[in-house]
């Protein structure tokens, strides 16, 4: 799993890219933990543009985030999810507590 991120006007957006699985979660949950601790954001997006697989360990990652930015009276949004993660996004239901906007084809170039 590899990230970068960026901050622009309070929004921190951190894209992930590759496989979200358990191997990966506890690493990238540390991280991501850490860049919103370091730059105080008003929104989290977290991209998934990227992700190519990912299991029941990415919804830990999307709460992991969450958790910690209603601490920082924040949002947390979740962009540009592909087909496979959105069916495990959908099915758990994480829906209902963040947005959640699904890759356009626009991003299908």
């Amino acid at each position: 799993m590899n990230m970068t991120s960026f901050l622009q006007d309070k929004r921190l957006t951190i894209a992930l890219k590759g496989e979200i699985d358990h191997h990966s979660a506890k690493d990238t949950m540390r991280i991501i933990g850490n860049k919103i601790d370091i730059y105080l954001p008003m929104v989290c997006v977290l991209d998934f543009r990227d992700v190519t697989f990912m299991d029941s360990s990415g919804i830990a990652i999307v709460i992991h985030a969450i958790r910690r930015m209603r601490e920082l009276r924040g949002v947390v949004r979740v962009e540009n999810v592909p087909p496979q993660p959105m069916k495990v996004l959908k099915a758990s239901g994480m829906e209902r507590v963040v947005v959640i906007e699904e890759r356009s084809m626009a991003h299908e170039v």
